[in-house]
């Protein structure tokens, strides 16, 4: 027999009685009606929605200490009212009822991502992951099922000091490793860690990442906003603030795509130590560049001063939210405590896993294949552009997972806003829509990671159309 997949509501369900109420309190001639008068307010209000099976009379009667007659005539008003449905063998389940007591609800917007640079989901490793996760499991001893150390996993630390050193230049001593729910759990716990250390605000790159601006306010810093340029994040506008922190993503600036130049990385540095400063670096798509070798990190050169954070979020997926940081040695014991209270610790087998991808190579090879794949694409756009934006550029380095267009002329926001609807089925966003203080030149965030050559020809194709 197929077992019912229908929410189900039991008799002895501490829920449903809070939601009745004390019934007897009503006096014996009301109970019926109460009974039946609780049920209708939660169905309307969509307590009880559509779909969800209610107790047996009996087993509703026996738990509200009342007769099972009340229970069995309340059911049968509602369902007379149309409030329920009665079924010979499923019992009595809640109608769809459309109304509410406050009157129809807003529809519920889908969640909608704000970040272009969403790598190809479609080309997940997943066999080489699933065998990483059975590795994983078989591997763990009972032991380590438990509740886990907040900084990670030791193996995947291992993992990340040894893939990090080779890959970005990262100083990562296992103590320093925090293992982390992707960048957006890294900012959070880094804005609470420098909070309590008596940081009081970050300066953050303008346009830049609103999640990750948004992100550090709700972690306790308040942010200002530093200019960025075709060679990255302005230090002399740092410099002549009062800041003590700085929010940079230097190997490739999003969303502008410039790579910090080399003068700027040696002055942020020396700000840092200069002002007692901490740089945070978001490094969050470095391993894609098509040209040449990415820029080594900037924690490489000053450990002390650079908190450094990643994530497979461009590698892999974002949805297996994975991420790190690597802790200066004076912020490292209060970023664990603010991780072990914010939820203890990250999934050991996902942990694993990861440190099993890492250690076989099967993420070096994912990286491989996938950047061909990315370049290709990255070239695909370029193509586009040219064929049906004539007198638009490209702006950004050959790297990452999303590029700039920007035209000849300037162009309105509306027109803009126009052509980003248009690129169908793709993320495209205004420049401006990254910006707080400054007033960048007009321009669209396209993302092209998770997209098809021939539907970038498509999408660029359509935005020209769009924009006359």
């Amino acid at each position: 027999m197929t077992e019912s997949t229908e929410p189900v509501i039991n008799g002895t369900n501490p829920g449903l009685r809070i939601e009745l109420g004390d019934l007897t309190a009503r006096g014996p001639r009301a109970l019926t009606d109460g009974l039946a008068d609780a049920l209708r307010h939660a169905v309307r209000a969509g307590r009880l929605p559509s779909g969800t099976r209610l107790p047996a009379s009996r087993s509703l009667a026996s738990d509200l200490a009342v007769s099972r007659g009340v229970v069995v005539r309340a059911y049968e008003q509602l369902v007379a009212e149309g409030y329920l449905r009665a079924h010979t063998g499923r019992g009595t389940v809640v109608s769809d009822v459309h109304t509410t007591e406050s009157g129809t609800p807003p529809p519920v917007r889908p969640f909608e991502p704000g970040n272009p640079g969403v790598p190809a989901l479609g080309a997940f490793p997943r066999t080489e992951w699933l065998r990483a996760l059975e590795t994983a499991m078989h591997s763990l001893p009972d032991a380590e099922l438990g509740y886990g150390d907040p900084r990670g996993h030791p193996r995947l630390r291992r993992a990340l000091a040894a893939y990090l050193g080779r890959t970005r230049a990262v100083v990562a001593p296992l103590d320093r490793i925090v293992v982390t729910g992707g960048f957006a759990q890294a900012a959070r716990l880094i804005a609470e860690a420098l909070a309590r250390s008596g940081v009081p605000a970050v300066g953050v790159e303008d346009p830049g990442s609103v999640g990750v601006l948004e992100t550090f306010r709700i972690g306790g810093l308040a942010t200002h906003p530093i200019p960025v340029d075709e060679h990255g994040v302005d230090v002399g506008a740092l410099v002549a603030s009062d800041l003590r922190a700085v929010s940079v993503t230097p190997a490739h600036q999003f969303p502008t795509g410039a790579v910090l130049a080399p003068e700027r990385r040696a002055a942020l540095l020396e700000w840092a130590v200069a002002h007692d400063g901490v740089v945070i670096e978001d490094d969050y798509d470095a391993e894609y560049r098509y040209d040449r070798s990415p820029v080594g990190a900037l924690q490489g050169l000053a450990p002390d001063r650079v908190v450094y954070g990643g994530s497979i979020s461009k590698t892999l997926a974002p949805g297996l939210r994975l991420g790190w940081v690597v802790a200066p040695a004076w912020l490292a014991t209060t970023l664990t405590e603010v991780k072990h209270w914010a939820d203890i610790a990250e999934p050991v087998l996902d942990q694993v896993a990861l440190a099993v991808f890492i250690e076989t190579g099967a993420l070096d090879r994912h990286i491989r294949r996938m950047s061909v794949r990315y370049a290709e694409r990255r070239r695909a756009l370029l193509a586009a552009v040219a064929r049906h934006l004539p007198g638009w550029s490209v702006t950004g380095v050959a790297a990452g997972l999303h590029a700039v267009l920007v035209p000849q002329r300037p162009v309105p926001p509306a027109a803009l806003e126009a052509m980003a609807h248009a690129y169908e089925g793709m993320r495209a966003i205004p420049l401006a829509a990254y910006a707080r203080s400054t007033r960048p030149a007009p321009g669209l965030v396209v993302g092209y990671g998770s997209v098809t050559p021939d539907r970038i020809e498509r999408g660029i194709a359509a935005m020209a159309r769009s924009a006359g």
